[in-house]
């Protein structure tokens, strides 16, 4: 046999006039004069140098030769297709890098539900992620240094978007409640108190990029207040420990905060607490990118 490739189109020829026993049906098959198709079949028999067919009163009958070739023909075409079928599903798959900022606890985020539905509808995309707080997601995110985010803010009750700033597309996934906590046995220093008696109390600062900090600012900003800070913490964990060592009071999700004063004993202030909202955001002008959307699809999911 010559070294020379096999055209594919010679042995769909072969195939067909196989199956079909005429070399009529296969040129209709094929949509071929039968002298092309008869051109092709006498190719592929000088190529292999073997014969390959016998002409009998009905058509055409396979030699032996003919009938151990036909099974790798149609294996070769069956290939063919197959890697034709692959590279038509990979013009359609999405890939590309995705870089994500997180905050607070997976669990919270729904992190791993998020991802999982993320890597099974587009597993070609390579997802980056970044740990932060609130605020300093939310500027990488409008910079360009993050693909999407999730982000907290004042719950305003006014939508998804409106919350958010103008450049960026949002999703309210949850709203909260942030209540005032105090170590154990401050009692009688915060239950019955409002925000100005609250202020003159020790509290544990955060960084201004914290949803902590903002929150704050916009109840003691209007009231001319600025609180007694004793300690700048910005890791939850590390605040609920200086909290558990009476260090000073702090804002924490309401979740956290009945189970920490069951099981610790910290004190709830009970005349004052802020309403927050989780949000997932990008920037509005990008959310149509494949990637993004993918992940705005996924996070759909993981969320419904």
């Amino acid at each position: 046999m010559s070294a020379t490739a096999l055209d594919l189109q010679i042995l769909r020829a072969f195939v067909l006039a196989a199956r079909e026993g005429s070399v009529s049906r296969a040129a209709e098959r094929l949509h071929l004069t039968q002298p092309a198709v008869s051109l092709q079949l006498k190719r592929l028999a000088e190529e292999t140098g073997l014969q390959l067919f016998t002409r009998t009163p009905h058509g055409l009958a396979l030699t032996a030769d003919g009938a151990a070739l036909l099974p790798q023909a149609e294996r070769v075409l069956s290939a063919v297709g197959d890697l034709q079928q692959a590279a038509r599903n990979l013009q359609g798959t999405v890939r590309g890098a995705l870089r994500i900022g997180t905050i607070l606890d997976p669990e919270f985020t729904r992190l791993g539900m998020f991802l999982r539905e993320l890597v099974e509808s587009a597993p070609q995309i390579e997802t980056e992620l970044r740990h932060g707080m609130s605020g300093t997601v939310l500027a990488q995110v409008l910079r360009g240094e993050l693909d999407v985010g999730f982000h907290l803010d004042a719950d305003e009750e006014d939508g998804d978007d409106a919350a958010a700033p103008a450049p960026l597309a949002a999703r309210t996934l949850t709203r909260f409640t942030y209540r005032v906590v105090a170590p154990a046995g401050w009692g009688p220093q915060v239950l019955g108190r409002d925000w100005k008696a609250l202020a003159a109390l020790p509290w544990l600062a955060t960084p201004p990029e914290s949803a902590h900090h903002r929150l704050l600012n916009k109840v003691f900003g209007p009231l001319g207040l600025s609180p007694r800070r004793v300690a700048l913490v910005d890791q939850e964990a590390s605040m609920l420990d200086l909290l558990k060592s009476g260090v000073g009071l702090s804002l924490l999700r309401d979740s956290i905060a009945i189970r920490e004063s069951q099981s610790h004993g910290l004190v709830m202030a009970d005349r004052v607490q802020l309403g927050c909202a989780l949000r997932f955001v990008s920037l509005a002008s990008r959310r149509n990118e494949p990637v993004i959307a993918s992940a705005w699809n996924a996070l759909a999911r993981a969320w419904n």
